[in-house]
Formats: structure tokens, C-alpha cells, sequence
């Protein structure tokens, strides 16, 4: 039987080094098409999986060897009670994916001496496992006295802070990507002995340990494993954790443990925690058919957009907890909305998309990815922002490593896998998902069909696409943004405050399509031959937004976008303080472009007022011009002042914006 892993990212044929223990369902509706599968020629996304190979990954290593991280498998190799167990319980985890990212862009661009250098870490990491599997160096390296978060014995914390199933999951998932780069098993077998030593002492038998994982992940990697070998027990041992969780010690919402997965309707808790569990229960749910766990999903999904989303696309409104907030809870300045958490959004989205095959899916999944989660890496790839928030009175720059690193390893791992978000394939039917340059080998109807895609996607609504190979008959999906149909997301948390109504235009070697969209979707049916051409054009104006009135931290404001692009004000583009601002009622927005500045943008210019008093103490008004650029490009200039959203009403704005919280790297901030 055919067979397909659940994510883009490790999407290409697996060898037959396994010997199948039964026969695979092939798992999800629609099959991604692998990252390797496209060669991206971009210049947007060029420069970030370039900057992602030659600067974030490096940086990621040499910062784990900097602060000890790989120094803690030589300690567990060679246990001893004169080690002091510092960091955190989940250290091991940047080591995993980051070689994670390394063996995405192994695989993109062959490296003998990276391969070497990750092998000369893994053999470190090989003789830190015990002999029964059990990989944990938090313990490990000094039994009698491990980490304060990790327990006196195996597991009795692991509901709370050890993270030895967390542990396990990133692992997982940098194993395999590492034999899916290199054909090695160096990796995989130090990961399938972990996985059974869990599988061996968790679970509902009499001997077993009935326990889930505090932070989720191990969900989603069991079943990337059971893919990969066949073996049964490892989708079975996804499935415990999520059937169990809300029936063990552990209850409460930060957790996401305080009902039955399938009872839950609500995003809570912390972020990252939750869109790691939903996207398991995805996975879960498109192996075993389950559809209890889609209902669930799918609910938990539409609270989110309609209730909890900022529009970068971030989640996780609240910084006690990295939380969720309540519904409309969407605070600016002090907003959190952790990279992390963008990045398991984007996860979260993807396998909706791969059961639904909507394009709503994929509206989300675009904002998040220019907005939300880029914001989170420097342009030039060598610092990180941890949070990500929509307004700053100074304070926030972004920094090339924290004590809780998972920001940082987590772009790391997620930017070289960006190409298998681009198209996916059901059959005969294409779905053309994502905008970038690229040249793409699929298979339809296991006939190889090469496509080139040409566009200057975010910046122009112009995209050409030429078939150079697949003389057949097969149905081409192009999805049609929700932001060119008039939908900021797919619910009522956000409007166009303005009346324009832009417009998009398919061609086909010259003749217009016409035809009803369905999902989102533009189906070109048709026998396509050598040499066909699609053209594309959508409208991309500059836009307002407002959001809804239940929204208490943006009522009287109006942010502005354009294409998939957020856009906000800051300090080094404006000659007063952008705290102060008022917007004209009826806005001409003007587009500039601006290739010299931060790799290359538009700036969207317009005349505006800003307030402030005079010595008298009187109001006093000004006419200044308002410069705005890209969300994701601010905080590069220096720390200073931003706003997303801009007063659009007096009572909106003030002179003495509001302090917010100052987020600064303490080490560690409930994240794990």
C-alpha cells in the first residue's frame, strides 16, 4: 500500500530498511508533496531558507555547544554526583532540532562536513542512553542528584516538569528527518530505543504507568514513527496519551488535561502545549478514522479564529502562562504570542488542511507565516524574538539565544521545510496552496508533472505558473486568498473597515477561467500539455481592518495590510511618536517601494495627525506623514516604538501610551 507521512517535512519515500509489520493506512485525504520535491528560486523566501543554512542553524549549534548542551550527553555517559545539573529539563531538545533543520537542508543542499559534524554529536549522544533506551541527561548525568524539575525516579514528573516525553518527541522527529537526509540509522535507532522504553513502562496495562506528557509533542512524533517502521505500538502509544489525558493526575487547563480531548471546545492554557496536542489529534485522527477527534479539532479550531487570534496570526494573548486568554482577550502591548506557538499554528493548520482540503485552512496558515512567526527571526537569521507583540514602548529587541531556547531551535528546524507547504496532491486534483518562485516535481496518478512558478508574491499579485512537464488530465486548484474575497480570517474577529472590493483574474495560455470557487478553491480542469501557462492576478490593495467591537483592545483603532502583509508604524520611519497617532477618517494609502531597505520592502505611506500638549497643556494637533512598514521587519532599526493597531477615534489614543510589559529573558517563562 502506498505510503505517506503525515507532514511535508518528512514526506518522501522512506526505504525499505523496515520490514512492515502491517499494511499502512495511507493516512491523511490529501497527500503534501515534499519539501525536497521543490526548489524554491524566490527572492522573499530565498533569502530566509539561505540566511536559515548559513546563519541559524550554525548560530543553533555552536550556541549548544557554547551553553553546555552537548556537554550534558558527555556528563550522562559518565555519571557522577560532582555534577551540578543546571539549565533546563528540556535542554536536549535544541540538539535534536536543530539537526532536525540540518537534515532538512541536507537534503536541499548536500553538506559532507555538516553530515560529519552531526554524526560527530550523535555518537556523543549514543553513549548517553541507557541500556534499556531511556535518554534523559537531566537524570542521567548525576542519578542521585538530577535536575530539580525531573523527579526522584523515571517519570514521576513527567506530568508536570521533567519533560522526558517532550524530550522524546523531539527526538523522534529529528531522527527522522536525519535518516530521511542521510539513509543512517545512527539517529533513528537511538530514538526507537526511547520510544520503547516509554512504550515498555507507559500505559493501561497492570505494570504500566498510567501518565501523559506535561508538554505535549510526543503525540505528533509517535505517529511520524509509526509511519516510518510499521510498528503498530508506536500509533497505539499516541493514541494513550491522547485518550488518557483529563483521567490521570493531571487536570487542569493550562495543560490542557482539564476535560476528555474529545470533550474540549476551547483553546486554553499554554499555546504551544495546545496546537502540539490538536495537530496529534489530527494525525491520530486521519490514521484510525476517529471522528471524535476531528469534531473536537474543529471546534477548538473555530474558537481560535473567531475568538483568540491576533491578526499576525500569533496566539497566546496572556505572558503568565504563555497562555490563551479568554474569548476576545487580545491585548497589544503586552501581547505575547510566542514564535512557538506561530509555528505549531502552522502545524495545526496544515493537517486541517490535509482532512478538509479547504483554503481557510491555508488563510490562516499565510498570515501566520508573513506575520506571527517570521516576526520572530531577524532578517539577517542570527537573533530571535521569544515574544512577538503588536504595540512596544521600547524594551524588546531580539536576541541571538535564551536560556529557553526553544524559540530559537524551533526556527531553526521549521524554515529549511518551508517548500512542502507550497502544493499538495489528492488523486488527479493539485492544490496550488502557496505564492513563491519555485520548480516543483509532483506525482499525479503516478505520472510526474513538473510545474514553474514565477511571482514577486508578497510585494505583486502576479503569479505565472508553466507546466514543463505532464501531458495529462488533472484538475488545478488555485487557491484564491480569503484576503482577495473580502476576509481577514474565516469568522466575523475581523473586517475590512474600508469599501473596496478587489478582484482576481486566472488565465490559461491567454484565455480567461471562469467558474464557481468551491473551498476556495479556482479547479482548472483540463489535459494539460508542455509549455501551458497560468496566470494569476489578484489585486493587492493597501487595506484597512477593524476588528470586532468585543475586541475591547482595538475599538477605535484600524490596522492596515496588504496582500498577506501586516503592517504596522515605527519609530525609525516617523519623525513623532507613533504612541500619539491619529488616522484620518478616509485614508489615501500610498504604496512605495523600498529595495535598498531591510532585504527589500514596500512601505505604505499617508497623511496623518498626531497629538500631543502644548505648554499651556492644551491639545495640540500636528500633520505629519505615517510611514509603515511590514510587521515582521520592525525591531531591526533599534528598540523604540510600534503600533499594529492606529486610532482611528480620539478616545482611542493618548499622549502617555499605557506602560505594557517588558519582556526580558529570565530563563524561562512557563514555556515547558
Amino acid at each position: 500500500m502506498k505510503k505517506t507521512f503525515i507532514l511535508s517535512l518528512v514526506l518522501t519515500a522512506v526505504g525499505t530498511v523496515f520490514a512492515q509489520k502491517e499494511p499502512l493506512h495511507p493516512g491523511y485525504p490529501i497527500d503534501p508533496v515534499p519539501f525536497t520535491s521543490v526548489k524554491v528560486t524566490d527572492h522573499f523566501w530565498g533569502q530566509r531558507l539561505k540566511t536559515s543554512r548559513e546563519v541559524t542553524i550554525p548560530l543553533a549549534f555552536r550556541k549548544s555547544e557554547e551553553t553546555g548542551r552537548i556537554k550534558n550527553f558527555e556528563k550522562a555517559a559518565h555519571p557522577s554526583e560532582d555534577y551540578k545539573v543546571e539549565g533546563f529539563s528540556f535542554d536536549d531538545t535544541d540538539i535534536y532540532k536543530t539537526i532536525e533543520g540540518a537534515s532538512y537542508s541536507l537534503q536541499t543542499y548536500p553538506d559532507k562536513r555538516l553530515e560529519k559534524y552531526i554524526d560527530s554529536i550523535l555518537a556523543i549522544v549514543a553513549t548517553a542512553q541507557e541500556p534499556d533506551g531511556y535518554l534523559y541527561t537531566a537524570r542521567t548525568m548525576n542519578p542521585k542528584h538530577p535536575h530539580d524539575w525531573a523527579g526522584k525516579e523515571r517519570w514521576v514528573a513527567v506530568e508536570n516538569l521533567s519533560h522526558e516525553f517532550y524530550n522524546l518527541g523531539h527526538m523522534i522527529e529529528g531522527a527522522i528527518a536525519h535518516y530521511q537526509a542521510t539513509g543512517k540509522r545512527n539517529f533513528l535507532d537511538i530514538a526507537i530505543k526511547y520510544a520503547d522504553c516509554v512504550c515498555r513502562a507507559i500505559g493501561n496495562a497492570p505494570e504500566q504507568k498510567r501518565l501523559v506528557p506535561g508538554h505535549q509533542i510526543a503525540e505528533m512524533a509517535l505517529v511520524k514513527l509509526y509511519l516510518v517502521t510499521g510498528d503498530r505500538k508506536y500509533l497505539d502509544q499516541a493514541k494513550f496519551f491522547l485518550d488518557a489525558r483529563g483521567y490521570t493526575g493531571r487536570k487542569d487547563a493550562y495543560s490542557q488535561a482539564h476535560k476528555p480531548v474529545i470533550e474540549q471546545d476551547e483553546a486554553v492554557g499554554h499555546a504551544v502545549r495546545a496546537v502540539y496536542m490538536y495537530s496529534g489529534m489530527a494525525d491520530v485522527a486521519a490514521i484510525t478514522g476517529d471522528s471524535s477527534y476531528i469534531k473536537a479539532i474543529d471546534r477548538i479550531w473555530d474558537n481560535i479564529v473567531s475568538k483568540k487570534m491576533y491578526i499576525t496570526g500569533g496566539i497566546g494573548a496572556r505572558h503568565q502562562g504563555e497562555a490563551f486568554g479568554d474569548n476576545y482577550e487580545l491585548p497589544n502591548l503586552s501581547a505575547y504570542c510566542e514564535t512557538c506557538a506561530a509555528i505549531g499554528s502552522v502545524y495545526m493548520n496544515y493537517r486541517l488542511f490535509l482532512l478538509h482540503g479547504d483554503a481557510k485552512y491555508f488563510d490562516v496558515l499565510e498570515r501566520t507565516l508573513y506575520n506571527g512567526l517570521i516576526s520572530g527571526v531577524s532578517l539577517d537569521g542570527g537573533s530571535f524574538f521569544y515574544p512577538n507583540p503588536l504595540a512596544s514602548d521600547g524594551g524588546y529587541s531580539r536576541k541571538p539565544w535564551f536560556g529557553c531556547a526553544c524559540c530559537p531551535s524551533n526556527i531553526s528546524r521549521f524554515i529549511p521545510s518551508l517548500p512542502g507547504y507550497v502544493y499538495a496532491v489528492k488523486d488527479r486534483q493539485v492544490y496550488v496552496n502557496l505564492f513563491l518562485s519555485n520548480r516543483a516535481e509532483l506525482k499525479v496518478n503516478d505520472k510526474k508533472v513538473v510545474l514553474e512558478q514565477e511571482t514577486s508574491y508578497p510585494w505583486k499579485g502576479d503569479i505565472r505558473l508553466k507546466v514543463l512537464q505532464g501531458n495529462q488530465p488533472f484538475g488545478m486548484n488555485v487557491r484564491i486568498p480569503g484576503w482577495v474575497r473580502g476576509s481577514v480570517l474565516p469568522s466575523d474577529l475581523y473586517a475590512y473597515a474600508d469599501h473596496q472590493q478587489p478582484a482576481y483574474r486566472v488565465m490559461v495560455n491567454g484565455q480567461e477561467v471562469e467558474g464557481e470557487l468551491h473551498n476556495g478553491y479556482l479547479t482548472i480542469d483540463r489535459k494539460w500539455k508542455k509549455n501551458d501557462v497560468v496566470e494569476i492576478h489578484f489585486d493587492m490593495l493597501p487595506r484597512l481592518v477593524k476588528a470586532n467591537e468585543k475586541v475591547a483592545a482595538d475599538r477605535g483603532r484600524v490596522a492596515v495590510e496588504r496582500g498577506p502583509v501586516v503592517y504596522c508604524a515605527e519609530w525609525p520611519d516617523n519623525d513623532f511618536n507613533v504612541h500619539t497617532l491619529l488616522m484620518n477618517r478616509r485614508p489615501e494609502l500610498r504604496v512605495v517601494e523600498r529595495p535598498e531597505l531591510l532585504y527589500g520592502l514596500n512601505q505604505i505611506v499617508t497623511d496623518a495627525q498626531a497629538l500631543s500638549y502644548d505648554k499651556a497643556g492644551k491639545l495640540a494637533v500636528k500633520d505629519v506623514k505615517l510611514t509603515l512598514i511590514p510587521y515582521y521587519a520592525w525591531a531591526h532599526r533599534g528598540e523604540g516604538d510600534m503600533e499594529v493597531w492606529l486610532p482611528m477615534e480620539v478616545n482611542a489614543t493618548s499622549a502617555q501610551p499605557q506602560k505594557g510589559v517588558k519582556w526580558k529573558d529570565n530563563g524561562f517563562f512557563n514555556n515547558k
